[in-house]
C-alpha cells in the first residue's frame, strides 16, 4: 500500500484504489508501529473515496519528522568523495568511514526546507558543483521501526564538502536542499535486494546524465542504520533516513538551473523535481 499526503489530507492508495483518511494528522498517523495494519484495515472498513486527489497536487510525505541521512554507504560514494576532497587532505576520511564499525550520519533537513514532487530544489550560490544524490529513504517510527520507503534527493555542493570534511554541513544542509516522495510505500516485509535505483537528469529537453543501482551494493543494512541513529537521539514523530548513494555523475557533471532530475524506485514511484 502507498500513503500519500496531499493538500486534501492524507490518502492510502491499495490496488490503485484511493481513500481519503478523514479527521486525521499526518504526525499522529505516520508515527504508527502498526501502520500497516492500520491502513489495511482502514482500507476494508471503507470504499474508495478519493477520485482524482492525486492530481490535485502532492506534498511532500513530513511534516514534524526530522531528515537525516547516510554517507559512504556504497564503494561509489566512497571513491567520489576521495576524489573531490584529495586536495584537502581528506580522501582517507572517507575510506576509513566506509570500513568503520560506526557509519556516517548527519542532519539533513526539517520540513520547511525540504521540497515535494514537482516542486524545485535549489543549489547554493556559493557552489560551483552540485550534483542530485538519489536515495532510498527509510521511514522509522519513534520506536525505531522502520515501517515505510520512499525516495529522497540529497542535494549535494560537492565544491564545498570537497573543500574541506568539516563544511560538510554546509554542502548538504540548506532551503532546498531536500526533496522527498511521491508516496510511503508502507509494507511488512523489507524491499527486495534486487530493488533498483534509477535517476535521468534532463536539461532542455535532451537526457545529460542517466544511472542505476541495486540496494544490494550498500555496504550497511537499512537496520544498522537505524539503530546507530536511535542511539543517543529521541524523534516524538518519528524520522526520514536517507541510506545514501551510489550513483555519482562525473566529476565534469554539475547541474544547471531547469534541470529536471527523474528519480525512480519502482516498487514506491517517481520522483521528478526541478532546480531553481
Amino acid at each position: 500500500m502507498k500513503l500519500y499526503r496531499t493538500q486534501r489530507g492524507i490518502v492510502i492508495e491499495k490496488n490503485e484504489a484511493l481513500y481519503l483518511v478523514k479527521d486525521q494528522e499526518w504526525d499522529d498517523f505516520l508515527n504508527d508501529d502498526r501502520l500497516y495494519g492500520k491502513m489495511l484495515q482502514l482500507t476494508q472498513a471503507s470504499s474508495p473515496d478519493a477520485g482524482d486527489v492525486l492530481q490535485q497536487g502532492l506534498l511532500a510525505p513530513i511534516q514534524s519528522q526530522e531528515i537525516w541521512a547516510s554517507g559512504v554507504t556504497y564503494y561509489r560514494s566512497k571513491v567520489g568523495r576521495q576524489e573531490e576532497s584529495k586536495q584537502s587532505g581528506g580522501g582517507e576520511f572517507y575510506a576509513l568511514v566506509y570500513e568503520a564499525e560506526r557509519p556516517e550520519l548527519f542532519f539533513k533537513a526539517t520540513a520547511h526546507r525540504t521540497i515535494g514532487p514537482g516542486g524545485k530544489v535549489r543549489i547554493r550560490k556559493d557552489s560551483s558543483w552540485n550534483v542530485p544524490e538519489p536515495e532510498l529513504t527509510l521511514v522509522v517510527t519513534s520506536s525505531g521501526k522502520i515501517v515505510g520507503y520512499t525516495i529522497g534527493n540529497d542535494m549535494s555542493s560537492r565544491s564545498i564538502e570537497g573543500e574541506n570534511p568539516l563544511y560538510l554541513p554546509q554542502a548538504k544542509t540548506y532551503d532546498g536542499s531536500a526533496a522527498v516522495g511521491p508516496c510511503i510505500l508502507v509494507t511488512e516485509e523489507p524491499l527486495p535486494a534486487d530493488t533498483l535505483i534509477q535517476i535521468e537528469i534532463h536539461r532542455k529537453g535532451d537526457k545529460v546524465f542517466d544511472g542505476s543501482i541495486e540496494i544490494s551494493q550498500m555496504k550497511r543494512t537499512p537496520e544498522e542504520l537505524v539503530t546507530f541513529l536511535y542511539r543517543e537521539c529521541s524523534f516524538p514523530h518519528g524520522s526520514l533516513l536517507m541510506t545514501g548513494t551510489g550513483i555519482v555523475p562525473e566529476n565534469e557533471f554539475t547541474l544547471q538551473q531547469d534541470d529536471e532530475i527523474r528519480i525512480t524506485i519502482a516498487p514506491i514511484g517517481t520522483l521528478v523535481n526541478f532546480v531553481e
